[in-house]
């Protein structure tokens, strides 16, 4: 396989060089640290509170606070938050939301640092219409778009304020979506499209941003982003925005936040992100600042490519192609071996180990533990560690008649993600691999859970989404119960083994038509018991149809104290009171043959939120 071009080097930390984009007072990209941003929660028109949230986001650490402008009215009231911030003596930089209302755009960016437009519904609105575009048909739909986007790019301009050219998976225009599908190279196409309008007019304020609920695609589609730019030329070099939308709440929107925006800072891409969970917004601020700490924390900023590779081949890191597609998920192909009993590797689930200590801690009630049980003691597997640099033992197993389940040594130099990436370069396909979430196992009962949970979702969601790995072990936690649900709920958020149900929950903003918090919680309580069923709970229209195709059921706010239900991305059911509408939600769940009944209760770990 090609070496890639969305990043310098796989095997060894360097941060991607942009140009510094300012919004307001901060640099986002250039030499600056990874900047933390997050988005209010309450009504546009509710000033006061408007005010208290983003003095209570800046007070935890927020550098950029998002306000949504739906309408033109919306908009206008920015210049009166702005000017009581002012007043309290912050200077924070607001970001103008903007959907479908190129009119609301133009007014934010009278009053703002940064507007972020979203180009699936900029111009367009989506009707999910199948229709077959000509190469003319489409030009036209393109200076239309022109006509449209280019004010807001000279207002821009003219008022030095910044823009976030934001594509959302889940709001592709019917345009991009006819010609490229629901697909990362749809969603980077969207993008392009605004950037080579916005750089006519030699615009380059601008930071780019691919969101997806779905791990995968979001890491697929800003590696793809980032390859683009890369064969457009060197002034292509714009920041990053990260961000997993729709994660959810708790621990699965922690996990899930995890495994996207940690794969792609690992590899030196993002320069600001915005965790993006189901809770009142501070919380999302200590979760977006744990991710960006070891690389703000060093000078990784200041590496030269000279520097990485000289590093790289002083840790014995040669050029090597990756075993896996970059660009498209793909499971490393491995022969099925048995192991005591339970299959690994080939089309086997992706299995859930234990170290034998661990396991004998709860070994008395293990047939109580449902959905968590460990499947395989890592002393009883017949698991072979290696150094992945020693090309000798590596070229011994490669010779073994049989396949083999093979791991990394403990305590090495290296990070784990390059590890393993390493092991599986170098090791012949067939051999299934056992990935650790770290090489260096912890003992300390009083570690930081929070950042126990977002280092073994960074690396081992890292490795899943490339397509590596049979078998899991978790060693960052040591309680057994708790290693075990993590886990399992790390399988589950890189869509690699579902074994309860999926939720898809965006972040509340003042577009949502409904307590989000508290709807999903009730929705969680009548449904969490449906292994395999996922569900969607949208505030608004923004994304939920798109961000529900793949999803087997929606609930969308479709009007203030109104929800509209849907099958997939098809609405079927509408303008249902929300007191009766989680009732409505199991009903037609229940039609559709997908209700069982909640089971007698059983011991599982505890979940921490």
């Amino acid at each position: 396989m090609n070496s890639p071009v969305y990043c310098v080097d796989p095997w060894s930390y360097h941060r991607r060089v942009t140009r510094e984009v300012k919004t307001g007072k901060v640099g986002v990209g250039g030499r600056n640290p990874i900047r933390v941003q997050s988005m209010l929660t309450c009504d546009t028109m509710d000033t006061e509170t408007c005010i208290r949230q983003t003095l209570d986001l800046v007070k935890v650490g927020c550098e950029i606070v998002r306000i949504t402008a739906p309408t033109v009215k919306d908009a206008k009231n920015l210049r009166l938050i702005k000017q009581g911030l002012l007043e309290r003596g912050c200077d924070v930089p607001l970001v103008a939301d903007i959907h479908f209302k190129p009119e609301a755009a133009l007014e934010a960016a009278q009053w703002v640092e940064k507007v972020r437009i979203n180009p699936g519904n900029y111009a367009d609105s989506k009707k999910f219409v199948v229709k077959e575009y000509s190469d003319a048909q489409y030009q036209d739909e393109l200076e239309r778009i022109r006509t449209r986007f280019t004010p807001l790019v000279k207002l821009c301009q003219e008022r030095s304020i910044s823009m976030r050219i934001g594509t959302n998976h889940g709001s592709l225009s019917d345009r991009i979506m006819n010609r490229y599908g629901d697909t990362p190279l749809g969603m980077v196409e969207s993008a392009l499209e605004f950037a080579r309008i916005a750089r006519e007019g030699g615009y380059h304020d601008f930071v780019f941003s691919m969101k997806a609920s779905n791990p995968k695609v979001m890491i697929s589609a800003y590696r793809l982003l980032v390859a683009r730019l890369n064969e457009e030329g060197p002034d292509w070099n714009y920041p990053l925005h990260l961000g997993v939308t729709e994660a959810g709440d708790g621990e699965d929107g922690r996990i899930k936040s995890a495994i996207g925006i940690g794969a792609l800072l690992a590899d030196g891409l993002g320069d600001t992100v915005r965790v993006s969970l189901t809770e009142d917004s501070v919380h999302e601020i200590p979760v977006a600042k744990a991710l960006v700490a070891r690389y703000n924390e060093t000078n990784l900023v200041n590496q030269t490519l000279q520097d990485t590779a000289d590093a790289a081949a002083s840790k014995g890191l040669a050029p090597l192609p990756l075993s896996f597609d970059p660009f498209q998920f793909e499971k490393r192909p491995t022969e099925r071996i048995e192991v005591h009993g339970v299959g690994v590797g080939g089309e086997e689930l992706i299995r859930v180990a234990i170290s034998k200590a661990n396991f004998e801690k709860i070994a008395h009630k293990v047939d109580k533990m449902s959905d968590f049980k460990p499947e395989i003691v890592v002393e009883e597997s017949g698991v072979v560690a290696v150094d992945p640099r020693d090309d000798r033992k590596i070229a011994e197993i490669n010779r073994s008649l049989g396949a083999r389940l093979v791991s990394v040594s403990d305590h090495l130099d290296l990070p784990t993600i390059t590890a393993f990436r390493l092991l599986a370069a170098k090791l012949a396909a067939r051999h299934p691999i056992l990935l650790k979430d770290t090489l260096v196992p912890s003992h300390d009962s009083q570690r930081d859970f929070v950042k126990t949970l977002l280092e073994s979702a960074t690396n081992l969601g890292t490795l899943i989404c490339d397509g590596i790995g049979d078998v899991i072990l978790v060693r960052g936690e040591e309680a057994p119960g708790q290693s075990l649900r993590l886990a399992y709920n790390i399988l589950q958020a890189a869509g690699s083994r579902i074994f309860k149900t999926d939720y898809v929950a965006c972040p509340s903003c003042g577009r949502t038509l409904f307590n989000l918090q508290t709807t999903t919680a009730k929705i969680k309580a009548a449904t969490t018991h449906l292994k395999g069923v996922k569900i969607a709970i949208m505030g608004c229209i923004v994304n939920g149809p798109g961000e529900m195709a793949d999803a087997d059921f929606g609930y969308v706010g479709g009007a203030p104290g109104k929800v509209n239900l849907y099958v997939g991305k098809t609405a079927v059911k509408f303008n249902i009171p929300e007191a009766e509408a989680v009732d409505r939600l199991v009903d037609l769940i229940k039609e559709h043959g997908r209700w069982v009944e909640k089971p007698a209760e059983s011991v599982e770990p505890v979940a921490v939120a």
